[in-house]
């Protein structure tokens, strides 16, 4: 499956309570909604149709709340990722349940028991399950989680990962004035403007890194998280702040190639292939000489403005070998080829255009002016 979910098949919903009767009201958790929604279905994260990501603000009831995530449960086949912010409460026996605006401590029955919505999930047909919980002892839910029947273990569930902004004991903060709750800003933040360093894509386990550190940094309490399989590696959206590392062996120039085991989605494999090109220094007619047997200019360009995958290997080879790439290199580059090949869904007719997005040639032209400075 995919690092990368298909949008097609996959769903999200989003869950906030800021306004409380009796309790504190937390006004940031009415902007968290809109802002996760935005970069959900931006083409720079799952690219999910408004359709597919919903949007429940202000529930009053645990039908209102719940519905939707019934729905989605029933819908999804890829991924499903449900996230709530609000009041997180325990009842009279310690059990974890999320305050809804007429909410008491200790009442269960004037919120949604996490149970409740555990049982909707270990029924959903998606593959791959995603827990945000921005509350209050969001870290109770992980208990849960870690027990004989953990969702995971559930059929045809491939993989679980629960994310919860406080410990089992702990309380997840809203600043005063803030525009978002701590935890959710510190996200969005992330998935908007990514993480330095030399991943491609910003995947679950990353962002739970970056949120630690950053959250840390600013004596704020530290997220937690329970996985199950491979969930981990699902990514959430595209490294902006992505820098190349150094490795070797690096060209004769001293340019280091950048790492196909960083290319986790079909984008970040086609995106390293162009910055081959740029780090050999090669144009592509000079490039189409140096490679045997020789592969045409034209060949050549329709390779590096694809938005799918190559379906066979034959000219990537022959493109990476005329760029200087050793055998053992191109051989891990076929590795991931193969890897993403094998997860990528058979192409419609429409996916077969070569016309790059604004992104890639946006990308591309400034991998070109980086070379041309060097």
């Amino acid at each position: 499956m995919s690092a990368l979910p298909d949008p097609a098949l996959s769903r999200a919903v989003l869950i906030g309570v800021s306004s409380y009767l009796q309790l504190e009201s937390l006004p940031p958790v009415a902007n968290n909604l809109p802002a996760l929604a935005a970069v959900l279905t931006s083409s720079d994260s799952w690219d999910l149709p408004a359709s597919h990501c919903a949007v429940v603000a202000e529930p009053q009831t645990a039908p209102a709340m719940l519905d939707a995530v019934q729905q989605a449960a029933e819908s999804a086949e890829d991924t499903l990722l449900v996230y709530f912010a609000g009041h997180g409460l325990l009842d009279g026996r310690g059990e974890l349940f999320f305050g809804l605006p007429g909410a008491v401590a200790g009442r269960s029955h004037t919120g949604v028991t996490y149970q409740a919505l555990r049982e909707i999930l270990m029924d959903s047909s998606a593959h791959r399950l995603v827990i945000v919980l921005d509350c209050c002892l969001s870290g109770r839910a992980l208990g849960t989680m870690s027990s004989g029947e953990v969702l995971a273990d559930q059929a045809g569930i491939e993989g679980s990962y629960l994310l919860a902004a406080a410990p089992d004991n702990g309380l997840a903060l809203a600043p005063p004035g803030a525009v978002h709750t701590a935890f959710t800003g510190e996200l969005l933040r992330i998935l908007r403007h990514g993480a330095p360093g030399s991943a491609r894509d910003v995947d679950l386990d990353l962002v739970y890194r970056e949120l630690r550190s950053s959250l840390a940094a600013q004596g704020l309490p530290q997220p937690q998280r329970r996985i199950r399989n491979t969930a981990g590696r699902l990514v959430l959206a595209r490294n902006h702040a992505y820098q190349p590392a150094s490795r070797a062996p690096a060209d004769p120039a001293g340019s280091a190639w950048p790492d196909p085991g960083q290319c986790h989605t079909t984008r970040a494999f086609l995106d390293a292939l162009a910055e081959v090109r740029a780090v050999s220094g090669l144009t592509i007619t000079a490039l189409s000489q140096c490679t045997q047997p020789p592969v045409a200019p034209s060949t050549i360009s329709a390779l590096l403005n694809r938005t799918t995958l190559p379906g066979t290997w034959k000219s990537t080879g022959s493109y990476l070998a005329g760029c200087g790439l050793t055998d053992e290199q191109i051989e891990e580059w076929k590795t991931v080829w193969q890897r993403l090949h094998a997860a990528e869904p058979p192409p419609s007719p429409a996916s077969q255009a070569v016309a790059p997005s604004s992104a890639a040639r946006g990308w591309r032209a400034r991998l070109n002016r980086t070379r041309r400075r060097t």
